[in-house]
């Protein structure tokens, strides 16, 4: 048994490891916080740990490419892949975009009949309050508390998520917050995700985690509103069908293998207490209908707050994030179908990449003169790139001719002034986007991988229709990442068609606004229930020849 002692934020502890245990997996039995978008998997190369001391006894700690030779003389190493062998002191390192994530709360504005679920009724005689929804006696409260009714939409987004409260009465938001979904240290994106939670201690994990961090937003609503968090009487989880699963703590395995069958389908209510939410004794949770394993109750959501049914012509709605799910509504009928983007949009998986934080690269442009200008979050110093600074890099970069079609560097260009920027680290070419930041040849194919998944599924649902882009009479982009996109950056890197260029609009937050007309008029909800059973859904894994249309998309 060795003695590791773990440092982090000044505070330290020191823990009997099992050898060959990883400094990873040790953290986590331990309950320390580090994160590992990748799960592990040695990909991403963001669960660095600085070993300060060690005993001489052990072998070498095992290198990885993903470090620089400088952090490797440092004793920097990755977690995941340097196994406990002798005693150890290790620094956690902290990472720069943990705190002050800017997170896109607000979506479009959505006409919305008031028809809450939960209703209240004042008994005068026996001074009690009486709880219905539907017809249904939830529960009765002592006094007069019937002016006291609040809702809450909870968006559970793979990265992020954002808790509304609405007042049922008025229909009125009186407050909202935002975090991190803790679930994305573990694992980054929802093929990760269902790998862990497949185990009765992964899935433990995550639904833990979800569901301390859910109740930690609702204190703060409850401090920040003045409104006791015992009047929250329903809760809406929109969210995509992993992420359903995970906060009710249902193994979502079955998501991961053939045919792909959810074990929940949504359109369901649970009680809220059964999960420890920090609600109303008898306050209820109802999921939203889901469509199918890869296009969830976000989507839902998404398809009621863009009207889609209801549109005329061709309307094409994408939801961009580590999932790119979309929806082609032609004259009301509805084709969707969902793509694993991955973690690179989410600045994951690049090597300067972080989380949209205070000096995060969120701009990038390169004028006609060659002047480069950058702009960050909170103007402050360049530490990083987030995920809309990354498309506008490698866009510019594949508009002035740096990045070839086939995403390989291009040593020269025509401007000779911007080639001092293309350097060389660890013997391969770089771009040096800032001072302390560079786009590698890995990073760009990483975007590449991502756009293409992004173009294959929006080019199958043409196909599958028999349309061409140019007859799409308009693009909806949802999502809190898709939110701070710049629409050229999306036609240069050939995400979206070039067909598209002025017809595209962003939409925000959907899952919330979709959620809002959940909460506040229950009759849409069998509206939904049974619009969903109309959809088509398009399964990319069994299309015949996708593979080849994805390799085709993969080019700039």
């Amino acid at each position: 048994m060795s003695e590791i002692t773990f440092i982090q934020a000044g505070r330290q502890v020191t823990l009997p490891v099992s050898p060959g245990t990883s400094l990873l997996d040790a953290t986590r039995k331990h309950g320390i916080l580090l994160e590992s978008p990748c799960n592990g998997n040695g990909t991403c190369g963001k669960c660095k740990v600085k070993i300060v001391q060690q005993s001489e006894t052990g072998q070498p700690a095992e290198g990885s490419p993903l470090l620089t030779e400088e952090e490797r003389q440092q004793g920097i190493v990755l977690a995941c892949v340097t196994p406990v062998d002798r005693n150890m002191t290790v620094e956690i390192l902290s990472r720069q975009d943990s705190r002050n994530v800017q997170i896109i709360q607000h979506g479009m504005s959505l006409e919305i009949d008031l028809q809450p679920a939960i209703l209240k009724r004042y008994d005068t005689a026996r001074d009690t309050t009486e709880v219905w929804t539907v017809g249904h006696l939830l529960g009765l409260e002592t006094g007069d508390t019937g002016q006291e009714n609040y809702g809450l939409v909870v968006d559970i987004g793979t990265t992020t998520l954002v808790a509304a409260l609405f007042d049922l009465h008025s229909g009125r938001e009186v407050g909202s917050v935002a975090r991190l979904n803790p679930q994305s240290h573990h694992a980054q994106d929802v093929l990760s995700r269902i790998k862990l939670a497949s185990t009765a201690d992964g899935l433990a994990v995550l639904h833990s985690k979800f569901i301390t961090v859910l109740n930690a937003m609702i204190a703060e609503l409850a401090q920040e509103t003045g409104i006791q968090s015992k009047r929250i009487y329903e809760i809406i989880f929109s969210g995509n069908t992993c992420m359903l699963h995970l906060a009710l703590a249902v193994d979502p395995s079955s998501l991961g293998k053939y045919p792909y069958t959810p074990a929940i389908n949504g359109g369901s209510v649970h009680q809220a207490s059964e999960y420890g939410i920090r609600g109303a004794e008898f306050a209820q949770i109802y999921l939203p209908p889901v469509m199918s394993a890869y296009v969830g109750a976000d989507i839902t959501s998404g398809i009621l707050a863009a009207e889609l049914k209801e549109r005329r012509g061709l309307t094409l709605f994408v939801d961009v994030g580590t999932n790119g799910e979309m929806v082609l509504a032609a004259d009301g009928k509805l084709l969707a179908t969902s793509t694993a983007a991955g973690p690179a949009f989410e600045g994951m998986n690049i090597e300067h990449g972080m989380r949209a934080a205070p000096g995060a690269i969120e701009k990038f442009s390169i004028q006609d003169n060659g002047l480069v200008e950058i702009k960050t979050i909170g103007d402050q110093s360049a530490i990083g790139i987030c995920g809309s600074g990354l498309l506008d890099i490698v866009g510019e970069l594949v508009k002035h001719g740096f990045i070839q079609g086939s995403g390989k560097f291009r040593e020269s260009v025509a401007k000779p002034e911007l080639n001092e920027r293309l350097i060389k680290k660890d013997g391969k070419t770089v771009f040096q986007v800032a001072d302390a930041v560079w786009l590698s040849q890995k990073d760009i194919r990483q975007v590449q991988l991502a756009k293409g998944a992004i173009r294959a599924g929006i080019e199958a649902l043409l196909a599958q229709n028999g349309v061409l882009p140019e007859q799409v009479n308009r693009v909806y982009i949802a999502g809190s990442f898709g939110y701070h996109l710049n629409p050229a950056s999306l036609i240069h890197i050939g995400m979206l068609p070039a067909a598209f260029a002025d017809k595209i609009e962003f939409l925000g937050n959907t899952s919330k606004t979709g959620g809002q007309a959940l909460l506040l008029n229950q009759p849409v909800r069998q509206t939904m229930s049974q619009l969903v059973q109309q959809v088509e859904v398009l399964e990319l894994a069994t299309m015949t020849n996708f593979d080849k249309l994805f390799v085709a998309c993969l080019n700039f």
